[in-house]
């Protein structure tokens, strides 16, 4: 006889375990933690929070006089913030590693989400569950005669339900609005992120502050700019050819000095064009072949004349900035560095130049002090000069502020104030060395912002598009129902056949929280029924 052996089989040996390259499974797990929601929510956060120094802290791009006034104010900090990019701050390294993680982010997430959204979209609502009484909403039918699928299917369909129809059964599914709205706006929040790129690479804009007349033309070259900036993908070569003119600017206030009207005239030469007259607004921008003309501001430029010791006069207009009041009170410079020159020997002293601090007033008041106007246009002009004789610095190439005295020199006592003076329109002044200077008038300025923005027609639709997504997705609800067609006196579970009437088992089951679900599953009930009511309902579908 064969002995038996009664030991127990010896386990399986176990499947030898496949080596994971260390490297690959870093990077795998790297990108599933970099493309999940979770993360995109978290770098757009962090592109929010890094973007709050760039509306604090004074910009070279947009406003570099500030960041130069801030280093004068902060002398410890403004270096430390400036090594970090706190003055460049949407063209730093870490502001632009934000960004890009945050693309390839919302990149990552969304792929396989449409993709799986697509697969949903073509597939057919799933077969009805075998008990239907189990499901949130449910009701029972009964029908005069054998109900038909296909006409409960038409219903359906009649109030955009997909549905299907297997046999007896008719399944009917609603509501991919929600994660289409999902899906549009993640879409669009990447496009938003590629029209701000273009913008970046691909944009450039110019400031200009342009005075009425025909000896102010402006020319769309770099060096004719106040500020400037190309991004960079942009030559100044590729700055598109035209040329600009403003003839005449008009502005009405309400009488509480409120702006009602803005209006700039200007002549435009474009090349291979003939020149022609167009006029723009605030919100109506002047569109030219390659960028677009914004008006941003307006004011006041006095007409100066200075009449040296030798008799030369020399006759200046110079744009007054103003200073925030609704009355237009403008101060600014003017500057003549080039007066009293010695007509025999030619020889200049830089002792004797001179230059007019002053205080515009394009409606000054009746009496004392005269320091600010009371309304924006001029009922009653009046211009508050302040007299300096010295040596300006213009000479020796310290950089300064065309708008300001350089106070250093002051300071330094090579500037001294010799008088001041309030004139009238066709006044003038005769200052201690026989020297005159006269107020004739003003002329009108506009300040320009030139600019073209290859991303703002996809910053526009995909903005519109984000909100019609995020709409979708918040007022989206999923939700299906199942109707099933057995005869009377058999079992609506199992729908074991008799003979009589039909009835019509119905259950409906909400994919997401819908609080109407309810009473929407009611009136499917009530469309497929007619006009009689349920036989049987739970839930709310009575």
């Amino acid at each position: 006889m064969t002995p038996v052996d009664d030991r127990p089989a010896a386990p399986p040996a176990p499947a030898p375990r496949r080596r994971v390259n260390p490297v690959l499974a870093l990077l795998r797990n790297s990108w599933r933690q970099l493309t999940s929601m979770r993360t995109a929510l978290m770098l757009l956060f962090l592109l929010a929070v890094a973007a709050i120094p760039g509306s604090v802290l004074p910009q070279r791009g947009v406003n570099p006089e500030r960041v130069d006034q801030y280093f004068v104010d902060h002398p410890e900090w403004a270096p430390r913030l400036d090594r970090i990019g706190a003055f460049e701050v949407f063209g730093s390294v870490w502001f632009s590693a934000i960004y890009l993680l945050l693309f390839v982010s919302l990149v990552g997430c969304i792929t396989p989400r449409m993709r799986d959204h697509v697969r949903a979209l073509r597939a057919r609502p799933p077969a009805a569950p075998k008990r239907l009484e189990r499901l949130p909403q449910h009701a029972v039918l009964a029908a005069p005669a054998a109900a038909d699928p296909a006409a409960i299917a038409a219903v359906l369909r009649r109030r955009r339900w997909r549905t299907e129809v297997r046999g007896n059964e008719v399944s009917a599914e609603k509501g991919y609005l929600k994660e289409t709205g999902n899906l549009l706006f993640h879409t669009s929040l990447v496009a938003v992120l590629l029209g701000v790129a273009l913008n970046s690479w691909y944009g450039w804009h110019g400031n200009r502050l342009l005075v009425a007349g025909e000896d102010n033309a402006f020319c769309n070259t770099r060096q004719q700019y106040a500020e400037a900036k190309l991004g960079p993908r942009v030559d100044s070569a590729d700055l598109p050819p035209f040329c600009l003119t403003l003839e005449r600017f008009e502005a009405r206030f309400l009488e509480s000095g409120q702006p009602e009207f803005f209006n700039a005239t200007v002549s435009v030469e474009e090349q291979g064009k003939a020149a022609r007259a167009a006029d723009f607004s605030v919100n109506s921008p002047l569109r030219l072949d390659g960028a677009n003309v914004y008006l941003l501001g307006h004011g006041y430029a006095p007409v100066i004349r200075y009449t040296d010791r030798f008799g030369r006069s020399q006759t200046s207009t110079v744009p007054f900035l103003t200073t925030g009041d609704m009355g237009l009170t403008s101060e600014g410079l003017a500057a003549f560095p080039d007066a009293n020159v010695d007509p025999k020997t030619g020889r200049r002293d830089p002792n004797l130049q001179m230059a007019f601090t002053g205080l515009y007033l394009p409606t000054a008041p009746d009496s004392p002090p005269f320091v600010r106007s009371q309304y924006p246009t001029e009922r009653n002009p009046a211009l508050n000069l302040i007299a300096y004789r010295g040596n300006l610095g213009l000479d020796a190439g310290i950089p300064g502020s065309v708008y300001k005295l350089d106070q250093r020199q002051v300071d330094a006592g090579r500037v001294k104030q010799v008088g001041d003076k309030l004139l009238r329109r066709g006044e003038s002044w005769k200052l201690d060395d026989g020297t005159t200077v006269e107020f004739l008038g003003t002329e009108r300025y506009v300040t320009l912002s030139v600019r073209k923005d290859p991303g703002s027609t996809l910053l526009l639709v995909s903005s519109g598009t984000l909100l019609l997504g995020l709409m979708g997705s918040l007022f989206g609800r999923r939700r299906r129902v199942w109707f099933r067609v057995v005869p009377a006196g058999g079992d609506p579970g199992n729908g074991s056949p008799t003979s009589g009437s039909s009835l019509v088992e119905a259950g409906g089951l909400p994919r997401t929280d819908n609080p109407g679900f309810a009473d929407e599953f009611t009136q499917l009930v009530t469309a497929v029924r007619g006009d009689a009511k349920p036989a049987g309902s739970r839930e709310g579908a009575e």
